[in-house]
């Protein structure tokens, strides 16, 4: 995927949850103060990126720091890409040493 469907789908997963209005996926919006979301929220919002991304998101600290969509964007990103690297190094690793 690349970056721009990553934040695609964040933000139509976040619309489809939360009621959200298109013109309110900014990335400088507070999830509290803009987009209205509580805590229970929060743990609905962990929930819906793990199904849309297909991964596990941990009690990591970078998740507790969110605060606007940027964040969010920011975060599903990085992890993307860890993910990906893993993925390659796994690849790498399994095809053992070449002759």
């Amino acid at each position: 995927m690349t970056d721009r469907e990553i934040i695609e789908t964040i933000n139509k997963a976040m619309q489809d949850e939360f009621e959200l209005s298109p013109g309110a996926m900014r990335p400088e919006a507070q999830l509290t103060t803009d987009l209205g979301l509580d805590s229970l929220d929060f743990v609905d919002m962990v929930i819906v990126l793990q199904n849309a991304f297909h991964m596990k998101i941990r009690d990591e600290k970078a998740i507790r720091e969110i605060r606007t969509l940027g964040d969010i964007h920011q975060f599903v990103l990085n992890k993307h890409r860890e993910l990906a690297a893993k993925s390659d190094q796994t690849t790498t690793d399994n095809r053992g040493p070449t002759t």
